[in-house]
């Protein structure tokens, strides 16, 4: 069981896929103008990576070395269709915002990367955790993305008003400059959060404000 939940917390903090792998950029940049969209983007990435994580698992020693990434393209292509489907279907107006990045699943990097390095090498049930953990993680990237962009640039989240009458959003943040604005504050903000929680590791009582520190953390660490 602690294998599997530290496979999910990996993907969701650790190496968090668009945070800190900076992977998925493409739909991270262009459908985050609102947290629904970012959402329903990130449900239907973690869909297609739980699945295929798992189908690839399952066949890592049937499909043959030599065409195993044209093998891996037609399984997350096929799933891909299924979800396009499925949301064109059942939830047509987020088919509609969503439009091409849908389909450009298949070839999105964290698809293809985890179904290289990790699922074609490990059991299916741990596969399948992985495929949750870094699914997980890219929906609350483009969800907080998403709902920042929104809040700031229409006043609403998940299309509801939420500010006073006063407030007077800023149409650059539902716009590409405020994609790129927004992604590196939030990237900013999980840095100093890191840089200081290792800090803190490595010395006891430190506030990760290395410039101001008279401690030599390289020894400190060398006595532990």
């Amino acid at each position: 069981m602690k294998p599997c939940m530290e496979r999910i917390t990996n993907g969701i903090l650790k190496e968090n896929p668009a945070l800190v792998l900076m992977l998925g950029m493409c739909p991270m940049l262009a459908v985050t103008t609102s947290a629904t969209n970012g959402f329903g983007m990130g449900v239907s990435t973690l869909v297609v990576l739980v699945v295929s994580n798992l189908v690839i698992s399952l066949l890592r020693k049937v499909i043959p070395d030599e065409v195993r990434l044209p093998a891996y393209i037609v399984i997350v292509a096929s799933l891909v269709t299924v979800v396009e489907l499925l949301t064109q279907a059942y939830v047509p107006a987020l088919y509609s915002a969503l439009g091409i990045y849908i389909p450009l699943i298949v070839v999105n990097c964290i698809i293809l990367g985890r179904a290289e390095a990790y699922a074609s090498k490990n059991a299916p049930l741990l596969s399948a955790m992985d495929g949750i953990g870094m699914g997980v993680g890219f929906t609350i990237a483009l969800t907080v993305v998403g709902l920042l962009r929104e809040f700031l640039g229409a006043g609403t989240a998940f299309g509801i008003n939420v500010t006073p009458d006063f407030f007077e959003p800023i149409a650059m943040f539902v716009k590409a400059p405020g994609a790129f604005l927004v992604l590196a504050i939030v990237i900013m903000i999980m840095n100093a959060v890191n840089i200081t929680t290792r800090a803190n590791k490595v010395v006891e009582g430190c506030d990760g404000c290395c410039a101001a520190c008279a401690k030599n953390c390289d020894t400190k660490e060398g006595e532990k």
